[in-house]
């Protein structure tokens, strides 16, 4: 049990965000959930915590937003007086050719996706000791995109592979490991497991169906741990053989 370390998880109103925010509650840790529009969701995400014994608190703030963000992180801090582990997993996604992509469908996955990260990490720096943990929920598509239409967003999940490897180097000297999950097809509201969507996925995949959030917060577990104190840089994949 990490009793007394704090987290933030960006994005935990819903899907895979919340499935991590319950875990590391679960785990032991005080959570600060950020949420841009679903309020209901996310007070539903720290009711189900506080039953549960633990303690957390939902913050509105898009991502894309730095005021917004700085508030929240801000706000977690006082609240909580520290912060240990940062999950940066708010994103948006839109599929279609560059050419077919508005431009503001383009600027909001990069300002969400990419800018969102750094204006996060910027915020929970301050507030980090000589040690801590910085984990970013990228995408399976920084490494494969096998379907057409995924080209910008790829685009900007291979972008935190990026900033995870160098953000490692700038912070491994205070003790802070950087690292990347990379998800393969994962159940959320918009696509349950067995739904014609979910499905249409599966010829992609060695195992025979999607992944739940759970197990994607699994890893995020194992990476905020103790064991995983000599991982840092790394983008780790979970995907099914998504990638195989």
């Amino acid at each position: 049990m990490d009793i007394g370390r704090v987290a933030l998880v960006t994005g935990g109103s819903r899907g895979i965000g919340a499935a991590i925010a319950r875990r590391l509650a679960r785990d032991g840790l005080r959570v600060a959930l950020t949420y841009t529009t679903s309020s209901d969701r996310a007070g539903q995400v720290v009711r189900e915590i506080e039953n549960a014994g633990g303690r957390a608190i939902a913050l509105r703030a898009d991502a894309a937003d730095p005021d917004a963000v700085t508030a929240a992180v801000e706000r977690a801090a006082a609240v909580f007086e520290r912060m240990d582990v940062l999950v940066s997993n708010a994103g948006v996604a839109s599929l279609g050719g560059v050419e077919e992509l508005a431009p503001e469908q383009i600027d909001r996955m990069i300002d969400v996706n990419v800018r969102g990260v750094v204006h996060t990490v910027r915020a929970a720096l301050p507030h980090f000791g000589e040690s801590g943990r910085i984990i970013t929920i990228g995408s399976v598509n920084a490494e494969r995109v096998p379907f057409a239409g995924g080209a910008a967003y790829a685009m900007t999940k291979a972008a935190v592979a990026g900033l995870v490897r160098g953000l490692a180097r700038d912070l491994g000297p205070r003790g802070i490991t950087v690292n990347n999950i990379q998800p393969g097809p994962t159940a959320n509201d918009r696509m349950p497991a067995g739904s014609p969507a979910a499905d249409a996925l599966l010829r992609w995949l060695a195992l025979a169906r999607i992944a739940n959030p759970e197990e994607i917060a699994g890893l995020v577990s194992y990476l905020a741990g103790p064991e995983a104190g000599y991982i840092t840089g790394a983008s780790l994949t979970i995907d099914g053989g998504f990638s195989a």
